[in-house]
């Protein structure tokens, strides 16, 4: 997971990809496959995709519905 620190800026990192992913799930649900296809131009490519999934879900702010296959932005009061 690329993080910021002394080598690698914010910018460099994978945390303003956060917005990206969690901008198109706002609006609906979606498989993953489709969210990728919809935020790839925005990344530098599959890992960074994959390791943005991986913080978010660890954060809380995603979930999966493995009955239906898609990923749902999780809104906290």
């Amino acid at each position: 997971m690329l993080l910021p620190n002394k080598l690698f800026s914010y910018n460099q990192s994978i945390l303003p990809k956060f917005p990206i992913v969690l901008s198109a799930l706002k609006g609906k649900p979606m498989g993953v496959h489709e969210l990728y296809k919809k935020v790839i131009r925005k990344m530098s490519g599959v890992n960074e995709f994959m390791e943005t999934l991986d913080c978010l879900y660890a954060l809380g702010k995603i979930e999966y519905d493995e009955k239906k296959e898609v990923l749902r932005y999780v809104v906290r009061n």
